[in-house]
Formats: C-alpha cells, sequence, structure tokens
C-alpha cells in the first residue's frame, strides 16, 4: 500500500509555510485504513503487549484499532482536563508555552508494557511527555508507533535516544 497516496497534504496550514499532513483521508479509504493499522500492529505480534495509549485525538482511532487487533487494552492520553476521575499529568514545551497530558492514575499497571500510538511525530514533544507520564505511573514503554514521521523535526531521533523503538509507516520531508 502506497501510503502516502491517500495522506492529504494541505498547505500553509495551521499557518504559512507548514504543510500539514491529513491522515483522515487514510482513515477515509477503507483498505488503506485496515493496511495501515496491519502494518502498525505487526511490529508487536508474538511480543507481550498490555495496553495501547493513544494520543489524542487521531491516536484514539488509530490506537483504538491496534489494541483491538492486538487483543489489549486500550489507555487514552487526554489534553489537560478531559478525564473524570483521579490523574496523572506531564507539562512540555510547545513552541510559545507550555502544554499538558494526562492519564487516569489508575490507567496502567506496574510493569504493564505499553506501545505508545499518534498519527505523527514530528518535534516529539508530546510523545516524549507520554512515555514520561507512563513511565511514572508504572508502565514499561516497549514501543512508539505512527502513521507519518517528520524526519527534518526530529522528534523520531529525540525518541530513539531514550532507547524506545519508533516505527512509522511514512516519512514526509520538510515541515
Amino acid at each position: 500500500m502506497d501510503f502516502k497516496s491517500v495522506i492529504r497534504t494541505i498547505p500553509d496550514y495551521p499557518k504559512p509555510g507548514i504543510m500539514f499532513r491529513d491522515v483522515t483521508t487514510l482513515m477515509g479509504h477503507p483498505r488503506a485504513f485496515r493496511a495501515a493499522v496491519d502494518a502498525m500492529v505487526q511490529p508487536y505480534a508474538g511480543v507481550r503487549i498490555d495496553k495501547i495509549a493513544g494520543i489524542e485525538a487521531r491516536g484514539f482511532i488509530l490506537g483504538g484499532a491496534v489494541a483491538h487487533q492486538l487483543s489489549t487494552g486500550f489507555v487514552p492520553v487526554r489534553k489537560k482536563g478531559k478525564l473524570p476521575h483521579t490523574v496523572l499529568g506531564e507539562d512540555y514545551d510547545l513552541e510559545y508555552g507550555t502544554d499538558r497530558i494526562e492519564i487516569h492514575a489508575d490507567a496502567v499497571n506496574r510493569g504493564e508494557h505499553v506501545v505508545i500510538v499518534d498519527d505523527l511525530i514530528a518535534t516529539g514533544g508530546t510523545c516524549f511527555a507520554a512515555i514520561k507520564l507512563l513511565e511514572r505511573a508504572g508502565a514499561k514503554v516497549v514501543g512508539c508507533s505512527f502513521v507519518i514521521d517528520l524526519p527534518d523535526l526530529g522528534g523520531a531521533d529525540k525518541i530513539r535516544a531514550l532507547g524506545k523503538e519508533v516505527t512509522a509507516l511514512v516519512a514526509f520531508g520538510g515541515h
């Protein structure tokens, strides 16, 4: 499957000079969506995985499908203030300011093997925060899986420097 052919590129969004890679077109294409989920699952076939952690929002869609295929639980990694129960949170830096992600305090058990799933890795800030958060909660993050890598922004290398396996189905140069 040529995943690039089913990913829409929107120039100058959300600001001039940015080439936004939109995976909603991939998710709307039945064969491409199934092939993408199958490809994201493949590296973990036969590996102990207890939970998939999907990063809001497109990571929920992809992560839910990956969790289903692997017969694991699913952990939503949410933006601040979206979860109704006791939470653990992790702040991370944005280009201007900071943001926060949260999980329920009881979302993972100590020693559980977790894979983080999202649509895209750019600078790696959100994924880095998710790793720190999940590990502080007691999980062992065994991999991070994305549809798209933007290698020029260095996020995948930042995550690999933590000793984590990073997989992506396609890479796009530039921003």
